[in-house]
């Protein structure tokens, strides 16, 4: 949390607040891109995410982390967009024929840098390393934002960070010559 940031925190200043609000967007913005892959989504997302702070900004508590906090509500806005379209695809699915899609064998293959690598890791495991690696957040702060207790966010960060060492192990194994008949 910036000096900014706790003397807002600490005075329970509302204008202060917001302010400080304003400072984080930037880190807002990049763990809404990690979560939704795409910044216009990522965008709306972060939008939502300071309306509702905006509106709930007399639930926050001086002296708490205002990061933390927001990233908590932009982390519950992800999972209630996530279940809305899981609703609204299952309504479209019960009134038309689904198509048939094809997924590449060579999806995997394409992996060329870390955010694509970081896609192959579960929800979870990605969500744990974005916060305490991409976003620099304590295992405490992001185990808040995740309501799990610290070990747990320990263990995730730990098992994501060995999955990641695994697809590089794998990648570099590849024979550098393809033969194809």
């Amino acid at each position: 949390m910036t000096v900014q940031t706790r003397i807002c925190a600490k005075t329970g200043n509302q204008a202060a607040t917001r302010q400080d609000m304003m400072s984080l967007l930037p880190d807002l913005r990049g763990f809404a891109r990690f979560l939704v892959r795409d910044r216009v989504a990522a965008d709306d997302l972060v939008q939502d995410t300071v309306v509702q702070a905006l509106g709930a900004l007399s639930q926050f508590q001086p002296g708490t982390n205002l990061k933390a906090w927001l990233f908590t509500i932009l982390r519950n806005q992800f999972f209630a967009q996530a279940r809305r379209r899981k609703r609204e695809a299952e309504l479209l699915q019960a009134h038309f024929q689904p198509e048939e899609t094809s997924v590449s064998g060579d999806d995997l293959a394409d992996i060329g840098d870390l955010q694509r690598m970081l896609w192959t890791l579960p929800p979870l495991l990605r969500e744990a390393l974005v916060l305490v690696g991409a976003q620099e957040l304590s295992y405490d702060e992001a185990a808040a934002i995740c309501a799990v207790p610290v070990g747990t966010m320990k263990a995730r960060v730990s098992r994501a960070r060995a999955a990641l060492a695994r697809i590089m192990e794998d990648r570099s194994v590849e024979p550098a010559v393809s033969v194809h008949a």
